[in-house]
């Protein structure tokens, strides 16, 4: 029976980390949540305007929420796929050799972030990433920086929390759609 290759050993070759998965999708979930009654709470003149905004706000979650991150033996690459790279620009590129040092910075909420600095340039370093603890490793391992004190920007906990009040707002309103159109049907027949 062969090992995978992660069993093996620390990961040394290309990959790529996308956004968390909970973190993606709870985003995803209140965006929808919040927006989603609006076209059909919308007078009727205003539905078809308010349902193309939903869609184009929609497409705009899923492209802000598409950042990855690609790491191989060489370098640490920041951005967004080129379905939608193209018009967000966001996104950076660094050497492993190019890392100076770590700067953690206290956010208002109380958490921290960290920047990667490379002379006078500070690059936000991803804290909401999948596999952030082999990320953490790989970055320490390429750079010689300690990574022992970074940890993500929100503890899990707070996604799940945020992924379960969406989701009943979701089914909630849903629900109420659902009985508003069966109680204008019954008063029509």
């Amino acid at each position: 029976m062969n090992a995978s290759p992660r069993a093996t050993g620390p990961e040394t070759g290309p990959m790529v980390h996308r956004m968390d998965p909970l973190i993606r999708f709870t985003l995803l979930a209140l965006y929808l949540a919040l927006c989603s009654p609006l076209p059909v709470l919308a007078p009727p003149g205003l539905r078809l305007p308010l349902g193309l905004a939903l869609a184009a706000g929609l497409l705009l979650v899923l492209a802000a929420t598409s950042e990855r991150v690609l790491v191989d033996n060489d370098s640490l690459q920041v951005g967004h796929p080129p379905w939608c790279g193209w018009w967000l620009r966001r996104g950076w590129q660094l050497r492993w050799h190019q890392i100076e040092a770590i700067t953690p910075v206290v956010t208002s909420q109380g958490g921290r972030v960290f920047y990667l600095k490379h002379g006078e340039r500070q690059l936000l370093l991803p804290q909401r990433i999948e596999r952030f603890e082999a990320f953490l490793a790989r970055l320490q391992r390429e750079t010689d920086l300690n990574t022992a004190s970074i940890g993500r920007i929100s503890p899990p906990w707070t996604y799940r929390t945020l992924a379960v009040l969406c989701g009943l707002m979701l089914v909630g309103e849903w629900a109420a759609l659902g009985w508003e159109t069966a109680i204008s049907w019954m008063t029509v027949n």
